[in-house]
């Protein structure tokens, strides 16, 4: 967002988008390889125990032989964009200016391709560092259908890949994300706004909303990302990208009577219904 060749002084753009002038000249470190094995860990034990807060994280790490305390795994946990999943009291609030929308999905019975899409963000280790992928599916036959790479979280990667997605798929009735700032930010949800989608979001901490993204994620980071160690973003681009066509247009699935994705999506049976 800050253009340092713009006419406009660095300190009056960044009053304009109010953010601090020392956040401007700010270089982030690199984590270190402890922090990045701690993440690694920590990423596949939020999988396995997707309810574990900061405490309980740390007393799982500790009995495994890491050194660590709570402040510290808690730091980790907002830097790898996760937080436990149960459903607890929405005593949080947007960012300014964000919009928070209400959840629509509850009791919809799902009976077809493009009725309802989700997005969702997740942390993916590699061999000297980390990135952030974001997928849009579709509910009905659980197809990827754009995904991105990011080394920030920032909404930008985001929005690219929904708007690949509407450009390849058309538009969903109904958009479903969780309350991400990414997600509530105007940039965001003003694209689905634009193409007159409905824009639903997940309770606060509630895991099973947007649970059909949850399981893509296990089957990602299970059958590709945790068996190999990526030396780079373009090597794990490319190798995430053959995962997910191997995804879509090979793997089956028990919830979609042993067919595939690609199967599912372009020949849908009437009789199937994902929620």
């Amino acid at each position: 967002m800050i253009d340092r060749s713009h006419a406009l002084p660095l300190t009056r753009q960044a009053e304009e988008l109010g953010i601090s002038r020392g956040s401007l000249y700010y270089q982030p470190q690199p984590a270190s390889a402890a922090d990045l094995a701690l993440m690694r860990r920590m990423d596949e034990l939020h999988l396995e125990y997707p309810f574990a807060g900061s405490r309980m994280l740390r007393d799982l790490l500790r009995a495994e032989g890491f050194t660590v305390g709570r402040l510290h795994v808690s730091t980790l946990m907002k830097r790898m964009g996760i937080e436990a999943l149960y459903r607890k009291p929405n005593t949080s609030k947007p960012a300014p200016g964000h919009q928070i929308y209400p959840y629509l999905l509850r009791k919809l019975s799902v009976t077809r391709p493009n009725q309802v899409w989700a997005m969702d963000i997740t942390y993916i280790p590699m061999a000297r560092g980390f990135v952030y992928l974001a997928a849009v599916v579709d509910w009905f036959s659980r197809r990827v259908l754009a995904w991105r790479l990011s080394i920030t979280l920032e909404a930008a990667f985001c929005i690219e890949a929904v708007e690949e997605a509407l450009s390849h798929y058309g538009s969903p009735e109904i958009f479903n994300t969780d309350q991400g700032s990414q997600f509530t930010s105007h940039d965001f949800t003003s694209v689905l706004l634009k193409n007159k989608i409905a824009i639903s979001m997940d309770g606060k901490g509630a895991w099973r909303d947007n649970v059909f993204v949850e399981r893509l994620w296990r089957s990602i980071k299970y059958e590709e990302v945790y068996l190999k160690a990526y030396d780079s973003v373009s090597e794990a681009r490319a190798s995430i990208g053959r995962y997910l066509t191997f995804y879509n247009s090979r793997r089956p699935h028990s919830s979609l009577d042993r067919s595939t994705p690609d199967q599912a999506y372009f020949n849908p049976l009437p009789q199937r219904a994902a929620a």
